[in-house]
């Protein structure tokens, strides 16, 4: 059976090994792998869901809300504050 997703990725800043690959069947467990991918400045090269890339538009999308999870992260640890109440001050997600 496919994994719901899978995203091949670069751990070779250079490009010169392989590509490496994650898959799961949880859309929050990937996107909290994509957000760890974008801390660690890792290339991603293509998701997929199901066995298909995404197109652009849902790949951006996902990349997206990966993203805004990494900046709650960020601001909730250097302003010790909870993720609730960056929602409140900086419009972030919950």
């Amino acid at each position: 059976m496919l994994p719901k997703y899978k995203v091949n990725f670069d751990v070779d800043p250079h490009g010169r090994a392989p590509s490496s690959h994650f898959t799961t069947d949880d859309p929050v467990t990937c996107q909290e792998f994509l957000a760890d991918l974008l801390e660690r400045k890792v290339r991603i090269r293509e998701i997929q869901h199901e066995g298909v890339a995404l197109e652009a538009r849902e790949f951006d999308a996902l990349v997206r809300s990966a993203l805004l999870q990494l900046a709650v992260r960020h601001v909730c640890a250097s302003l010790h504050i909870s993720s609730d109440e960056a929602h409140v001050r900086f419009g972030l997600p919950a």
